[in-house]
């Protein structure tokens, strides 16, 4: 008898194969497709992976020309139904040749609802069986394995996998049917696009939008406070007045008027109050997200990617988990013991271990997969900045939760300054507890004041009074987004990063605090007038719901897929009627979108036309919109993505670009090649390409400076930086100068 193991991935059918194997594990390999021959207590097991989903839906019989709605669908192979995946094909095939091989199968994907849907995908379509052994783990470590592998469950898990599939054909349904709809609306207005919409991504936008309207009616109203800035003891003490804010300046006024020449004023009383402050809860995945983005400046997406990065690497337990609970199970000594042979949390994990009991302070939130995150022991080697920035979240997080908790105390002042009181606080941590373990991402305010008594004298240095204005919501940043849909329960843990990151790939939102741009406003405007439930986010948390309770075995796939072909056909039948309206407001809207993402500014040159940006054979450039008229044209970078920026050069006034490259600050450069901040004078001697052997090596500038390129250029793109000695020589003569 052979069994054969699934996994999810190349990486975890290693770690699987090393800790079940009784010797060595033989690697061996299909079509270059790595997979491993193992003996467990006698038994001989084939371990295979697939590389993610290897089936994805598609429609039945191909439809043309934006026909909808669609929903006779069924699952292919990834590589048949789009190009991006041609690599699965031979994971595909390597699996096949392995079922052949097998009597037995057992999926040991992720345990989540799209682990489940992999498995059971590769189980009814590749090994044509009807079901299958289950491995479930929360960490790629070998007693784990071990331990999931000795309690196989006997059957897939079958509400997991109804619920999985159930979301991928409402996502399906609702994707290709809304975007079909409102790309064919925008067809009949006479220009082609191909826009799309989802699900959960409409009503996500919908909250963005619904903030960024808010903000932009929202008026200002006057208010006024009174500062006083008094001295006590060698100190500076500022209090404000009791009242805080005025409404009406004549009120203001009246204080001040009581107060005038006021030289020294009393401490009327001093309260002190101590309290604990409880450590924080172990990381559910939003959490981490959320902390991640607040402390290290790292978005939601790059935490998700980076967290799985270090599960796979048996580093931490699984990510996608919305449970803010550790259960004794993980064996927490285990961990720290383990955490305290790596040399930076030795001392950390001596501090815990000296607890009597260890007992971490657990959330309310659960996952009935998976415990909250927490680090396995297992010590990571040579990780990259922001791996290592996140696995060093994640460990002092779990040891923090084991922290007793930290005293803190608050003390506030008052003031009496002719019978006006005045009132100042501050709060101070006295004893830090769980705050060691956490540093440095421990975030709270230290202010200590004077220490002063009752009955004390202080002088006043001043009393200003201060006219300020209410302000505006504070927009969404893309880790409260997150948090948003969360509360609201649209969308899962795995997918609401991804949701914010498509916003900001179709150019609905952007900016670090998530601003609605005018397509975005507009695609929300026209869809409420005109199809209102597209966007309605109480029919996609009901659908959530309804997930969840296939998930627990109380409600079947079948009902909430009819349910919901039920009502997406009224919902496009509506729709059709208003197709042509729907386009005309769609195409004015990205028209003018258009615009604003290309435009640069006014043309230099000729002073009537504007730059904006193109693409042409060769790659990418800015030129003026009067060509022929006016030929001016600046060659732009080949690499990263190009905005449009509102800056111009201090140097020489022309527009500046942004340019964003993949774990790379933004960087804003003048498109201008001769501009006096890149002019450079040194002395360079041509010399043969060293690549195409035709060419010479020469000295070229592009916006970001001067480097040294092949003249044959693009046909070789041969390029080399300045030697650090050209640029010293350089900077001597322009010093010289100057």
């Amino acid at each position: 008898m052979v069994e054969l193991i699934i996994t999810e991935k190349p990486a975890a059918a290693k770690k699987i194969a090393e800790a079940l194997s009784d010797g060595k594990p033989k690697k061996e390999a299909y079509q270059g497709v790595p997979f491993f021959r193992i003996e467990h207590n006698g038994k001989e097991i084939l371990v295979g992976s697939a590389v993610g989903h290897l089936f994805g839906l598609a429609e039945k019989e191909k439809t043309k020309n934006f026909a909808y709605p669609i929903f006779d669908i069924e699952w292919l192979p990834t590589f048949s139904v789009n190009k991006d995946a041609a690599f699965t094909k031979k994971y595909f095939d390597t699996l096949k040749k392995l079922a052949k091989m097998a009597d037995s199968f057992t999926v040991a994907t992720d345990y989540d609802l799209e682990g489940e849907v992999i498995g059971l995908n590769i189980v009814r379509f590749i090994c044509n069986r009807n079901d299958a052994k289950r491995m479930k783990f929360s960490t790629l470590t070998t007693p784990d394995l071990v331990k999931a592998y000795a309690n196989l469950s006997p059957h897939l898990d079958w509400g997991q996998a109804e619920a999985g599939e159930t979301r991928h054909y409402l996502d399906y349904y609702y994707g290709i049917n809304i975007s079909r709809a409102l790309t064919s609306a925008i067809k009949k207005a006479g220009i082609f696009k191909i826009l799309s919409t989802g699900r959960v991504q409409g009503p996500a936008l919908k909250l963005i939008v619904d903030k960024e309207k808010e903000i932009q009616a929202f008026k200002p109203e006057p208010f006024w406070q009174i500062e006083l800035n008094g001295a006590a003891k060698d100190a500076d003490l500022n209090a404000w007045h009791e009242k805080d804010k005025f409404w009406k300046e004549d009120e203001a006024q009246k204080v001040m008027s009581n107060i005038k020449g006021c030289k020294e004023a009393m401490i009327a009383s001093v309260e002190r109050k101590q309290f604990k402050q409880l450590p924080p809860f172990p990381f559910d995945l939003t959490t981490l997200q959320t902390e991640a983005y607040r402390c290290l400046g790292i978005s939601p997406k790059q935490t998700l990617s980076i967290a799985q990065e270090l599960y796979t690497g048996g580093f931490i337990s699984y990510p996608r988990t919305s449970s803010q609970q550790l259960p004794p199970a993980i064996g927490f000594a285990v961990i720290l013991k383990a955490l305290g042979k790596i040399k930076e949390y030795a001392d950390l994990a001596k501090i815990v271990l000296k607890k009597k009991v260890l007992t971490p302070n657990n959330g309310k939130k659960t996952d009935p997969a998976h415990p909250a995150i927490y680090p396995t022991g297992i010590a990571p080697k040579k990780l990259e900045d922001r791996t290592a920035k996140i696995y060093d979240l994640i460990t002092k997080r779990f040891l923090a939760t084991f922290g007793d908790p930290a005293t803190r105390e608050t003390m506030t002042i008052k003031v009496d300054a002719k019978r006006e009181i005045f009132v100042t606080s501050g709060t101070r941590t006295v004893e830090k507890e769980w705050h060691i373990l956490y540093e440095p991402y421990v975030k709270v305010e230290e202010l200590e004041l004077p220490a002063v008594s009752q009955g004390e004298k202080i002088k006043v240095k001043k009393i200003t009074l201060h006219q300020k204005e209410t302000q505006p919501p504070k927009r969404f940043t893309q880790s409260s987004i997150i948090r948003e849909l969360e509360k609201r329960n649209l969308g899962t843990k795995a997918t609401r990063a991804e949701i914010v990151d498509t916003l900001y790939r179709r150019n609905y939102v952007t900016g670090e605090s998530v601003t609605a741009t005018v397509l975005g406003i507009q695609v929300i405007e026209v869809l409420e007038k005109h199809c209102a439930k597209i966007v309605d986010e109480e029919l996609t948390r009901h659908f959530e719901l309804e997930m969840e309770e296939i998930r627990e075995g109380k409600k079947k796939k079948e009902g909430i897929l009819r349910e919901a072909r039920d009502v997406l056909t009224e919902i496009l039948a509506d729709f059709k009627k208003k197709e042509k309206e729907v386009g005309e407001g769609l195409k004015k809207t990205l028209t003018e979108t258009k615009a604003l993402l290309t435009t640069l500014g006014p043309c230099m040159i000729c002073k009537v036309g504007s730059l904006v940006l193109r693409k042409g054979r060769f790659g990418r450039f800015a030129a003026c919109d009067k060509y022929p008229e006016c030929k001016t044209t600046f060659s732009l970078p080949s690499n990263g993505l190009i905005e449009v920026s509102k800056n111009v050069c201090e140097h020489c006034t022309y527009p500046m670009i942004k340019i964003i490259r993949k774990a790379k600050r933004p960087q804003e450069v003048c498109i201008n090649k001769l501009c006096p901040s890149k002019k450079i004078e040194i002395k360079f001697e041509e010399k043969p390409c060293p690549t195409c052997k035709e060419g010479t090596l020469k000295l070229r500038r592009s916006v970001y400076g001067a480097f040294i390129g092949c003249s044959r250029y693009p046909k070789c793109r041969h390029i080399e930086k300045l030697a650090d000695k050209e640029k010293a020589s350089d900077k001597v003569k322009k010093e010289a100068k100057s």
